[in-house]
This record gives C-alpha cells, structure tokens and sequence, in this order.
C-alpha cells in the first residue's frame, strides 16, 4: 500500500471528477491522501475532503508565494482548525523567490510564524522550498524547527542539504521530478538518503512523473515514484511502499 503524502485534489483542476481520480487512486492501492491548503479557498476544499473521505487527512497552511495576502485572521483560523482530529500538519510554507509576488522579508516572517505555530499544535511543518535553499535551512535552524519536525516536500536540493534537513528531524518527500531522465539531482538524493527518511508524493495536479510528463498529474501516479526510486535503491517496490507509508504514519502521526 501506499500513500501520497502531497497531493492538491483541492485545486480547480480537479473539480469536474475528483471521485474518479480518488477511485484510481484507491485502484492503484493507495492506502491514504494527504492533501495540502495553502489559503482560505484550498484549505477549505482540503478540511471538505479530509471530513467526506476516511482515507484522507489535511495539512492547512500559508503558501510563501502568497505570504503578501496573508492576515494575522488567517493564522488564528489555521490555529483553529489544527485542532481538528483529520489535520496532521502545517504547511505548506517556507520560501519561493522564483516568483517575486510576495517580498522576501515577508515570506520569511510568515514562514517563521507558521513554524512557531506548528510548535504551538504539535504538528510537523511541511516545507516548500523554491530558489531559496540557504534561507530556508537557516530559518529552520533559527526557529529550531527541529521541535516539531516535518517534511520537505517535493525536494530538489542536494545530498548534502538533506542530511542536513535529516539532522534537524526532516523527511525528505520526492515526487515526479525522480522520474525525470535528466534529474540527476533527486536521483542521487533517492539513491544515497536511507529509505527511513524518505516519502513519496505526486504534488499532482503539478509535476507528473515520466511516461505522464506534462499531464495532469493525479495521486495514482505516486506508484511511478515508488517504482523509480525501487530501481535507483535496487529494491523490491513492496519495501519502498512498506517503508515510505511507515514513515508517513509516523510523522503524520495517524494510527
């Protein structure tokens, strides 16, 4: 069984046949759904979901990209709803500097209050990380974000930067860009992270994994990245499933 610990079945596109790609899902013996809000519309859907389905949970949040349109309103209900038994984390935050939408001090004092926040719940803090690498892993050590742990969600960085992540009670989550022929990057990062550290996830709608390149992606698909990262670890996809959802049970800390 597997699980998908970030998928969006909260966005636009899939609001025409969200119970089919759910159905898929299930098909493909995905055991559980993680899916991710990162403002008021997206964390809305995801508590929808999360309370309609038994098999999916929510992560409710602040996108950095957005950090800008972010009020202390917003934060005290995301406070609110990380009291609910179906949220097991806060996120996504962090940093993106490829889009100048937000300004950098304002993504970085938001992504500092989301962490305190998740030490205040008790929950991990999933991270989103885009061009902005030495900040993010500064500004987790600064707010000890070790307290609470997380995940770093999609991650692109080096081998290097996700032991360092590892060291401060990190996973490390790779989606469909393993998959990627000229990926050399999250190749070595499947290949030499220890399997306990690692998790899998589509992040569909974006990011499908080779042969589905530029599709949508849908969270059935997560089995591509298992099935990658079996390949690179020369392992049975039965011990990357078993292993990625133990560790998903764990820092999720679903039963």
């Amino acid at each position: 069984m597997f699980i998908d610990t970030h998928v969006h079945l909260n966005a636009d596109q899939f609001e025409e046949d969200v119970e089919a790609v759910i159905q898929r899902a299930l098909d493909a013996k995905l055991e559980k759904m993680v899916v991710v809000g990162f403002d008021r519309k997206t964390i809305t859907k995801a508590m929808e979901l999360a309370e309609q389905y038994p098999f999916v949970y929510a992560v409710v949040g602040w996108h950095p990209v957005d950090a800008i349109d972010c009020t202390e309103e917003d934060l005290e209900w995301i406070e609110s709803l990380a009291a609910h038994p179906k949220v097991v984390g806060i996120g996504e935050t962090g940093l993106d500097y490829y889009w100048d939408k937000s300004p950098k001090d304002v993504q970085q004092e938001l992504f500092r209050k989301q962490i305190r926040l998740a030490q205040k719940v008790k929950l991990p803090v999933i991270i989103h990380n885009r061009d902005a690498t030495a900040d993010v892993v500064r500004i987790l050590k600064e707010e000890e974000a070790q307290i609470t742990g997380g995940i770093m969600h999609c991650f692109g960085g080096s081998v290097e930067t996700a032991k360092e992540c590892i060291q401060m009670n990190f996973m490390i989550s790779l989606g469909g860009p393993v998959t990627f022929k000229n990926a050399r990057t999250p190749k070595e990062v499947a290949t030499e992270i220890p399997l306990d550290h690692l998790l899998i996830e589509t992040d569909a709608p974006y990011l499908a994994p080779h042969p589905n390149r530029g599709k949508r992606n849908e969270p059935a698909w997560v089995v591509l990245v298992a099935e990658e990262i079996a390949r690179l670890k020369e392992l049975p996809v039965e011990e990357v499933a078993r292993q990625t959802t133990a560790n998903a049970l764990k820092i999720f800390k679903i039963e």
